[in-house]
């Protein structure tokens, strides 16, 4: 596939939107409006007790306030790792010691770039959280039953946490 041509049509603090034309040799040609965004790192604190840090918080295209992993957009330049450290520590105060990467997936590919990574972090450090001026967050540990009775009762309806969890479940930790 070739791009022959991407306009932009708007330019955000978090994203842009580019219109795009594209064409692959056997002559099929593509026309999207894309989402354009930088990335995203979620982070699973999982303690020794294999409680799980979540994060509430009011999310306004959700109209909700929604349980999930905590999660943060990369800095220009950023490493998926790097973001992952400083977000854990501004949304929940708390710093791991251990980080592994579980996933990377593209949670909308038909018109968003966004690529998320999830890592596991595990050895963790209580502090003081320092939410960003326009974050309400609030914190509490959940067992692995609990996230899963919520993940199936609807009461966690964020994707990277569905998809982290079962990850995490699923994997050799």
């Amino acid at each position: 596939m070739k791009l022959l041509s991407s306009r932009e049509l708007y330019r955000g603090p978090i994203f842009w939107v580019t219109e795009d034309h594209a064409k692959d040799p056997g002559g099929f040609e593509i026309h999207r409006a894309i989402v354009r965004h930088g990335g995203s790192s979620v982070m699973m604190p999982v303690d020794d007790r294999r409680r799980i840090l979540m994060v509430r918080q009011y999310r306004l295209p959700a109209r909700a306030s929604l349980w999930e992993l905590p999660a943060g957009r990369l800095d220009p330049g950023e490493k998926p790792l790097t973001t992952a450290k400083r977000e854990l520590q501004e949304e929940t105060g708390y710093r791991a010691r251990r980080w592994k990467k579980l996933i990377s997936f593209y949670p909308s590919p038909g018109f968003v770039s966004e690529k998320m990574t999830i890592f596991l972090a595990t050895d963790l450090t209580a502090g003081e959280a320092k939410p960003m001026d326009d974050e309400r967050i609030e914190c509490r540990w959940f067992s692995a039953k609990q996230v899963e009775q919520m993940i199936h009762s609807n009461k966690i309806q964020d994707g990277k946490t569905i998809i982290g969890y079962f990850v995490w479940k699923n994997g050799k930790h």
